[in-house]
Parts: structure tokens; C-alpha cells; sequence
């Protein structure tokens, strides 16, 4: 009797992913099916795009049992050395040393050994393992020992802290001038229309700022707004005059701006007669776009109320980043890439209780500790909460200031910057009473604590520190998402519950 036994394995030669089959009469003919589907042009609809720092690529999705799923071994071999055994109905994957095992039907999994939800049952189809796609933002941090970020709404996924952040400002003595600064090279695709400019990145990590719709009270540049789709992030310019898109040297920097003869000719707001034809481009270091004006009257939308930036009650400050990796929390988990994971957490923990939040660092930035009180300070939140994370201790330790001595430091107005949290202690221990409350009631052993511990002695409003370590003697319970989760509620509980106490944000 032929085995029911095959196996996959997949390797990279010369830069081309090289899948090899190993099957019986039966594989044979699926792999001949393959190939009809694929001279004729049969394709999935939708497909997820990956990015990583080892390379970014895209696998189609497939729609089974109502739900969006993804082939587990295709989505780690550009990662790593994967390979695959199928024995019905199970099926095991090796990922360099982690071990998964999947069985047909289940809705969970065993990931060296601990259990993971898959919101969904495993699927095996001719030797290929299927998970939902739901299930990637927490299964795959267990083989990765990182973490992953899913936005399954728009097919992309996010492997570790490699996002790429932006700001965009209208020029101060321009207000027709719109720079974009972004902390990686792009090169995305730009397309115009009458009265808007579409820039559309489909193979950089560009990731949404704060708020989704960014105002900045010029009539010729009233606002712009970001979206994901398809795979792809877009940032759209509403503009009431031509546009020209310039490139930086290094990638970095695009700059919107009308041609030098239409700004002579025509003063910001002002409609301009005759209308190109929508262009698109693919931009290069010197590209450029045309954004054609408005056709007939221009009408400014009110600007007052939607020109006032977001205000944030809290900022969550992910700690160390960039070249300060912090604690090695194992031979492959830094502090730095833990704390991203758990301040995106939290983030989501505050907003979902009413609380806008800003995360400080949501990317692998350098920040010096001056530069993290400064932007604090300077978005006038009611609450700071920096996160750490220990492989040392059990539960978690909340720090809150350990002034040093100050005699006369204060001058009017200014602040001491050492003693700048004087006036805000009481409110930063009460914050730190009410997070270890609700600690408390979830059962994760807590401890409360003073220290000098920097950038808490330089902020201005109520400020603490949560370092996170494991319950017990297992490291990897860090990156638990159930753990992540459990932590997070409970400092958001913890804010939410004096947040009349903190104030409203000024």
C-alpha cells in the first residue's frame, strides 16, 4: 500500500525561493493541476504582503470555511530554514529550532510544546498546512521570538520593528509647500487627479501616524489623509493647486510643491482655469507629478475646527530602540523590540477606554532620554507611562521619580530640568497606586517602587515606569500575547480609573 506520508521543504538558490515535492501517484496529479491553474491565469484575489528585515514579499490568501487563510510554510521560508512533515491528520513545521504541530480540524496548536489559538481550525491540503489569518499576530511571535503585527483589513503584515514612520508639515514661510519626512527610503508610485495626490506605497513598511487625517490649515494645502488596501498604504493630498512631487537624494524626504511659474502666477487658494488630465508616475530620485487644480469654484472647507492637532491624554514611551538594545531578554528577544510590541498593546488597550494615546517610539528609532521628556512635555498629555522589560523578578514593578535635592532651581516660569516632576508627584504615585490595584485583581504579583530613573525626573506631568517580567521562571512568556494583553488591560484599567484625578489635557 502506497504511504500517505509526504514531505515539503523549500531553499533559496541564487535569490529564487526553489520548492521541492516528494509524493506518490496521487501528489503527481495535484502538481499537474497546479501547473493547468497556473497556464491559465487562475490567481487568488487577494494576496497579504510581508515586510521583514530579511526580505519583503507577498502569498496569496485563500478563502476557506468563511475565513481568510495562509499557507504556514510559505510565509516562513523566506525567513528562516522551515521545512515540513504531513502525516495525516497531522502535519509538523520546523522553523530552525522551534517545533509546530498542527492537527486537521483543531482550533489549536502546539508551539514547542505550549498551546496557541488559531481562532479557527487548521486546514491541510495535499501536504500544505493552511492557518487562518487571523491567528499570525499571535502564532507567529512563538516561532519567531518577535513580534508580528497583522492589519488583516488591509493584507499586510508587519515581522519585528521595521515600520516606517512619517511627519508632514507645510513649509512656515510657504503655505503652498508641503514636505514629507520619512525615517526609510520610499519610492512609492504618484498619481494625480483635480484637487488631490496619491502617493501609494506597495513595497515599503509605511505604517499610519497618529491620526489617520493630518490638517494643516493652508487653503492651497488643506489637509492629508492615510488608508491602507490591497496590500498597500496610501497617502492622499488635498490640494486646490498643481503639485509637483520632488524626491531627496536619499529616499527620505518628498516634497510637494507648485511649479515656480504657477506660484508667481497664481496666490495659494486660488483656482486655476484649464485642468489637466489625471497623470500617474513611478517615482524615481527625480520624478515628478502634477496635481491638476479643481475644476470651476474653489470652496475652502472650514478650517477652525479640523486645524487643531490631536490632543492626547496619555503617551506611551517604548524604551531603548535603535542602537540601545536594552536587555538581551534571550539569544534572540531584545527589550527594545519587546517594549514596541507591548506599547502598540497598550496603545490600543487606552484608546479602546476613551483615552487618546501617542506612542513615543513605534519604530526601531534612536531616541536620547532629553529628546523623550521634550516631545512630552511638549504635547502636554495628562499621563507618560514608559514600559520595560526584564528577564529577572516575577509580575511587574512600577517605578515612579526619586527626585534629587533642589534648593532655588526654578526661575519664574522655567523648570529646574532635573526637579521638573516635583509639582507632579503626588499625581504620578496615585497613578502608580491605581495601575498596582488593578494589577492586584488580576493576579500578577506587583511591586511599587522609587528610583531616579530618567526621562521620569524631566517631565512636567504624571509620569511612571512599568517594567514587565515574567510570572515565573519561563522567558517566554513575554511575548505571549495573552500575557501582553493581561498586563496592558490592567495599566489601562489602572489610568481609566483616575483619569478625572490626572485632568483633561490643557
Amino acid at each position: 500500500m502506497p504511504s500517505n506520508k509526504s514531505w515539503t521543504s523549500r531553499r533559496v538558490i541564487n535569490g529564487q525561493s526553489i520548492r521541492r515535492y516528494r509524493c506518490g501517484t496521487a501528489g503527481a496529479g495535484v502538481l499537474l493541476l497546479f501547473a493547468v491553474l497556473l497556464v491559465s491565469g487562475a490567481a487568488p484575489e487577494k494576496h497579504l504582503s510581508i515586510y521583514s528585515t530579511a526580505a519583503n514579499y507577498s502569498l496569496p490568501i485563500v478563502q476557506r470555511q468563511g475565513r481568510e487563510y495562509i499557507g504556514l510554510l510559505e510565509l516562513l521560508d523566506p525567513l528562516g530554514t522551515v521545512s515540513a512533515k504531513s502525516e495525516p491528520p497531522r502535519w509538523r513545521i520546523h522553523y530552525d529550532n522551534i517545533l509546530g504541530e498542527f492537527t486537521v480540524g483543531k482550533s489549536h496548536a502546539r508551539v514547542q510544546g505550549r498551546d496557541s489559538d488559531l481562532s479557527g481550525n487548521f486546514l491541510l491540503e495535499n501536504g500544505r498546512g493552511l492557518v487562518p489569518l487571523a491567528a499570525l499576530g499571535s502564532l507567529l511571535p512563538r516561532f519567531l521570538g518577535g513580534p508580528a503585527t497583522l492589519h488583516q483589513e488591509s493584507g499586510r503584515l508587519f515581522i519585528g520593528n521595521i515600520a516606517t514612520h512619517f511627519t508632514a508639515s507645510v513649509s512656515p514661510d510657504d503655505p503652498s509647500r508641503l514636505v514629507f519626512h520619512f525615517t526609510a527610503p520610499v519610492n512609492p508610485s504618484v498619481a494625480a487627479e483635480p484637487g488631490k495626490l496619491r502617493m501609494t506605497f506597495s513595497r515599503e513598511p509605511v505604517t499610519a501616524p497618529a491620526s489617520p487625517t493630518l490638517t494643516f490649515g493652508s487653503k492651497a494645502i488643506p489637509e492629508a489623509t492615510y488608508s491602507e488596501n490591497s496590500g498597500a498604504a496610501q497617502i492622499t493630498v488635498t490640494t486646490t493647486v498643481p503639485l509637483l512631487a520632488s524626491f531627496s537624494a536619499d529616499g527620505r524626504t518628498i516634497t510637494l510643491a507648485p511649479p515656480k511659474s504657477q506660484t508667481a502666477a497664481t496666490p495659494p487658494g486660488a483656482s486655476v482655469p484649464g485642468a489637466a488630465e489625471p497623470t500617474t508616475t513611478s517615482t524615481g530620485a527625480t520624478a515628478t507629478a502634477a496635481v491638476p487644480p479643481q475644476s470651476g469654484p474653489v470652496i475652502q472647507p472650514p478650517v477652525a475646527p479640523t486645524s487643531v492637532p490631536r490632543r492626547y491624554f496619555a503617551v506611551v514611551d517604548a524604551s531603548h530602540g535603535g542602537n540601545d538594545r536594552g536587555e538581551a531578554l534571550s539569544s534572540t528577544l531584545a527589550e527594545k523590540d519587546l517594549t514596541v510590541a507591548f506599547a502598540r498593546r497598550l496603545r490600543q488597550e487606552l484608546e479602546n477606554r476613551g483615552i487618546p494615546t501617542l506612542v513615543l517610539r513605534d519604530s526601531d528609532a534612536n531616541l536620547s532620554l532629553d529628546d523623550r521628556a521634550f516631545y512630552t512635555n511638549t504635547t502636554h498629555a495628562a499621563i507618560y507611562v514608559a514600559l520595560h522589560a526584564a528577564s529577572n523578578g516575577h509580575g511587574v514593578r512600577l517605578y515612579t521619580a526619586l527626585l534629587p535635592y533642589s534648593g532655588a532651581d526654578d526661575r519664574g516660569p522655567f523648570r529646574s530640568w532635573t526637579t521638573a516632576q516635583s509639582s507632579s508627584i503626588a499625581l504620578s504615585q496615585a497613578a502608580a497606586a491605581s495601575v498596582a490595584a488593578e494589577l492586584k485583581r488580576q493576579q500578577v504579583a506587583v511591586r511599587t517602587l522609587t528610583a531616579p530613573l530618567r526621562p521620569l525626573n524631566n517631565l512636567v506631568t504624571a509620569a511612571l515606569a512599568v517594567e514587565v517580567a515574567p510570572t515565573g521562571a519561563d522567558l517566554s512568556q513575554l511575548t505571549s500575547p495573552d500575557y501582553q494583553q493581561l498586563v496592558a488591560g490592567a495599566v489601562a484599567n489602572g489610568i481609566f480609573a483616575i483619569r478625572a484625578q490626572l485632568g483633561a489635557v490643557p
